[in-house]
């Protein structure tokens, strides 16, 4: 399968989600476990509100202690950290059937083709065991709601979940913009999409 990813450049302050594919971890129909792991950098309030948030929707949800950035992820040239260093360290103390979501409030970055460097509000291996989401370049006045969006937009990555056409899908593809505020609920594709991977949404979530 060949590489896709879907950035925001930095540079021209463009906003958007970003996700690169893997190779698959898990079986069809077999429900996971999402440990959310904030670095120590985030405070409790903030991770236990997107916590909250995401068990709205996908009951199968634990919260860890938080732990230090890892020093071999930060980027000195731009003082910033490497998105996809930042999952493959996740993904190695992520074990079989889990999926990591980790939490920062600093800048992350990735590469993008000839570019080097640039900075995301997210990133997630399309599919893979961990993604990453900052609050970095959030609203100020929404950042909590905006990063809950953003950390389950990749987590819909990490089950295979491409970029979505429905506008108020959480897997919308921001196009250069943030389209959190837009977004809803996945759209009813992408939860039979999620549904098939074993995912057992809340009934809440399930009426809408």
């Amino acid at each position: 399968m060949s590489k896709t990813l879907h950035t925001f450049c930095t540079l021209v302050i463009v906003l958007s989600y970003s996700c690169q594919h893997a190779n698959p971890f898990k079986k069809e129909n077999t429900a996971i476990t999402i440990d959310m792991q904030p670095f120590s950098d985030i405070s409790l309030a903030e991770s236990k509100y997107v916590f909250n948030e995401i068990k709205k929707i996908y009951s199968n949800v634990t919260l860890k202690n938080v732990i230090p950035l890892p020093q071999s992820a930060f980027y000195p040239l731009r003082n910033r950290y490497r998105a996809d260093s930042l999952i493959n360290f996740l993904s190695l103390h992520t074990p079989a059937e889990h999926v990591t979501i980790g939490l920062t409030t600093k800048d992350i970055s990735t590469s993008k083709d000839t570019i080097a460097d640039w900075g995301v509000m997210g990133l997630g291996f399309c599919p893979g065991k961990a993604c990453i989401a900052s609050s970095f370049r959030l609203s100020k006045a929404e950042k909590l709601q905006q990063l809950f969006k953003v950390a389950i937009h990749e987590l819909g990555h990490t089950q295979g979940l491409p970029h979505c056409e429905v506008r108020t899908c959480f897997m919308r593809d921001a196009e250069g913009h943030n389209t959190t505020n837009e977004e809803k609920d996945f759209c009813p594709h992408c939860k039979k999409f999620l549904e098939k991977k074993g995912w057992v949404f809340t009934a809440a979530v399930q009426e809408k």
